[in-house]
């Protein structure tokens, strides 16, 4: 047993530690902790040793909040001298936004940090938490490793490019705009070119994430009283979901004055594709003009939620915006494809 592996296991809640109840699965404090000791593969002698903690109170993914994020990234750092890895339980709804913030709040920190949860209870026949969690376990104990990722069914994917693409299915997550890390089959394998080499200090972490971000997405016909709101006080940044490679309806006064009038305020906004393969080129279409001159930043390959999290992240590091701007163009945490 001598030299094995610990790793910190936050649980913070999710699918993968519930249990049937009268309502249906519910959380139990004390029942995943449980369900791991009872599991014979996890607790081999060539699996690492798993230490688990339980969030208090345990959280549906649907009531994440981005201080949700900030907690677990400060618990994970209390104890990067103590572990090897850590593996983070959570739920699978905004487990994508999760992964990405914690790519941003973590970036240096040097060891591997895997976000992975399960569509069915560990303790429940058919469950995929088992192989979800010990492909976490064995990928969070690797020396080649230094960054999140997300492990779901058979991908290992960068956690700033993931996003659910599946409510129920066992391959849950995807990464439509770069390959998979690496892959669990008959062997788990990671492709060493794709890897992030961390070299930078570790960032020190905000006092709060607390920045008011907001997220719109374009459609036909959209009055401008919503782009309104979006930019409204005490909003400081903005994430617009455009068309195709980043356009804008060019030709309706109205939203070209909201525009304007977020662009006086110093707003940061944030351009994405709606489309899930896609790639924003400020540059390639004329209706992205009014974008480009309230400032906008186009975020390339960006997820809307990897740009979500970047936008809030930096924003409450408390960058100004030119700095905030940009820095939302640079590849921080393995997010976008210069």
């Amino acid at each position: 047993m001598s030299g094995r592996k610990r790793i910190y296991v936050a649980y913070f809640g999710g699918t993968i530690g519930m249990m049937p109840t009268a309502s249906g699965y519910a959380p139990v404090r004390g029942h995943l902790g449980s369900q791991i000791r009872q599991t014979p593969e996890l607790n081999a002698r060539d699996v690492p040793e798993l230490v688990v903690s339980e969030h208090e109170p345990l959280l549906d993914s649907a009531n994440a909040r981005p201080s949700d994020w900030l907690r677990i990234a400060r618990e994970i750092v209390e104890h990067r001298h103590s572990f090897d890895g850590f593996v983070v339980l959570h739920g699978t709804d905004t487990m994508a936004y999760t992964a990405s913030a914690l790519a941003f709040l973590l970036r240096g920190l040097g060891k591997p940090v895997i976000v992975t949860g399960s569509q069915i209870p560990l303790g429940v026949l058919r469950s995929d938490g088992r192989q979800n969690l010990l492909t976490s376990a064995l990928v969070a104990a690797r020396d080649d490793v230094r960054e999140v990722c997300l492990v779901f069914g058979s991908h290992i994917l960068a956690g700033a490019r993931a996003v659910k693409a599946s409510a129920s299915g066992f391959e849950a997550f995807t990464s439509p705009n770069a390959a998979p890390l690496g892959a669990a089959g008959v062997l788990i394998t990671l492709d060493e070119a794709r890897l992030r080499v961390t070299e930078r200090a570790p960032i020190a972490l905000p006092l709060a994430l607390d920045a008011n971000v907001a997220l719109l997405r374009l459609y036909p016909g959209m009055p401008a009283a919503l782009l309104r709101a979006a930019l409204a006080e005490p909003i400081k940044g903005l994430v617009i979901e455009a068309y195709g490679a980043g356009t804008f309806a060019d030709g309706d006064p109205y939203l070209l004055a909201a525009l304007a009038d977020g662009a006086r305020r110093d707003i940061v906004i944030a351009v994405v594709s709606q489309c899930a393969d896609g790639r924003v080129d400020l540059g390639a279409y004329a209706t992205s003009g009014p974008l480009i001159r309230a400032g906008a930043v186009g975020g390339l390959d960006m997820t809307t939620e990897a740009a979500y999290a970047k936008l809030v992240v930096l924003l409450s590091e408390g960058h100004p915006p030119a700095t905030v701007r940009a820095l939302l163009a640079q590849d921080l945490a393995g997010e976008l494809t210069p």
